[in-house]
């Protein structure tokens, strides 16, 4: 084991910037660790905390936080086209996708800039601009608390979908993630496929892996607040996916609507919360110490001293106007303890 703590403060340790305590935080690099803890310690109540950017603490945890912290990389395979990368739970996810384009392999790109541990990618199956961390991730490593052994699954069981995984469900409180296998490509696959992005690539010259990542760096610069001067989850909420009959009725209303398609389905569509937010008339609503960003709705702030409470009684009035206005139902995509 590389450390324990006990009655830790979590106001680092949390992107929201909330003061809680936990009883005890363990910080382990590998299986071993991990064996050795639930062989000789046996933590009855436990939860993975990554780099705590999707995690909201409403009181003080009394159980054992795991933290993983290996930081290892390297390629598997590499026929000179398709190249498999092994990384492990502790490395920074942006670190990563840094990694890749200084590579030149791509794949990862579009998920620059998302504030995560690798570890914490599959879990919420990241995504931005068009692209999820499920399309790149080949094999999920994990370590099995009951059978204490490591276990590798493939993508195709992971049940992956929107910021959804089988460790958010069947896995839950039995899988710590150990590691990711991805597969990158040498080849050119650019995904320029939102507006935003395709202009802010053709202003830098065109679709290089750099210039693409560059242009979403700077996309999310201006629309979302850096966690270490405002404290923040990124996204606070899930887009919202309707039925395509109410997609159709809320566009009759308002034709100027943002829309998507859902993947492998032809009667449902996938709205933008943030849209929904802002024109529920809440974009820079603030609440004491708590509020909506004022430029990107989908964002929940900290302007100081704010508690978890303060945060999910927010949250609640936000999604309460946007189901008054719209009809619409939206939900945390924030793991709430």
């Amino acid at each position: 084991m590389k450390r324990i703590y006990h009655n830790i403060n979590l106001v680092e340790r949390n992107s929201f910037g909330v003061r809680q305590m936990a009883s005890t935080l363990v910080e382990v690099e590998s299986a071993d660790d991990l064996r050795q803890l639930f062989t000789e310690e046996r933590p009855t109540k436990w939860y993975v905390l990554g780099a705590g950017n999707n995690t909201l603490f409403t009181k003080d945890y009394d159980g054992m936080l795991i933290t993983p912290v290996g930081r290892g990389i390297e390629i598997l395979d590499d026929d000179g086209e398709r190249v498999v990368v092994r990384v492990e739970a502790g490395y920074d996810w942006d670190e990563l996708v840094a990694w890749s384009v200084e590579q030149g392999l791509w794949g990862i790109e579009n998920l620059s800039a998302i504030p995560s541990s690798v570890g914490a990618a599959p879990v919420q199956n990241i995504g931005a601009y068009g692209a999820e961390a499920k399309d790149a991730i080949t094999v999920v490593e994990y370590f099995d608390t009951n059978k204490l052994e490591v276990v590798r699954l493939e993508n195709k069981d992971c049940s992956f979908a929107y910021r959804e995984s089988v460790f958010k469900h069947e896995l839950k409180g039995v899988a710590i993630i150990l590691a990711v296998e991805l597969e990158l490509h040498r080849t050119a696959k650019p995904n320029l496929g939102y507006g935003d992005v395709i202009k802010e690539v053709e202003a830098r010259g065109g679709a290089t892996l750099k210039n693409i990542r560059d242009a979403i760096c700077a996309i999310r610069a201006s629309k979302l607040p850096d966690p270490k001067v405002l404290g923040n989850a990124g996204s606070f909420f899930k887009n919202p996916i309707v039925g395509a009959e109410v997609a159709e009725a809320l566009l009759k209303e308002y034709p100027e609507m943002p829309k998507y398609p859902v993947p492998n389905s032809s009667d449902k569509v996938k709205l933008a919360a943030g849209w929904l937010i802002d024109k529920a008339g809440l974009k820079g609503y603030r609440s004491g110490s708590v509020g909506v960003h004022e430029r990107q709705a989908l964002v929940l702030v900290n302007h100081g001293g704010a508690t978890g409470d303060d945060v999910i009684r927010l949250s609640k009035m936000v999604c309460d106007a946007v189901k008054e206005k719209f009809g619409v139902e939206i939900s945390p995509e924030v793991n709430i303890l």
